[in-house]
């Protein structure tokens, strides 16, 4: 199982980016999806979730800026981030769900390299 994610780079506030991530070696439609990021100096951070049918679940610091989705055809989670901050400053990874709470990086069993997101004020 491979998961490939980009999408990252240098953005100023209040601009926007769009994360993908590719999978391979699963059956992508079987799994509800998750970005996760890190920043420096921190715990890895729950952003956001897609079910296997599609609902969407956010941690409340991007609700509202941030939209998870997904292709099953081209076997792709997107994350699209608006209105972004520095505060937002990360890399992000993207993750298969395994069982369990989804805010909880122990959840998840695949894992992507992640892509760095730098957020300037």
């Amino acid at each position: 199982v491979q998961l490939q994610a980009s999408g990252g780079g240098l953005v100023q506030a209040g601009d926007s980016l769009k994360l993908s991530c590719v999978a391979s070696g699963l059956t992508f439609g079987s799994y509800a999806l998750s970005w996760f990021r890190q920043a420096p100096g921190k715990e890895r951070e729950f952003v956001a979730t897609i079910s296997r049918n599609g609902g969407g679940y956010y941690a409340d610091s991007v609700k509202g800026r941030f939209t998870i989705s997904r292709d099953n055809a081209r076997n792709t989670v997107n994350l699209q981030m608006n209105s972004l901050k520095p505060e937002d400053t990360a890399v992000y990874h993207c993750a298969t769900h395994n069982s369990g709470n989804y805010g909880s990086s122990s959840s998840y069993r695949y894992w992507g390299q992640g892509t760095q997101v730098t957020v300037s004020s």
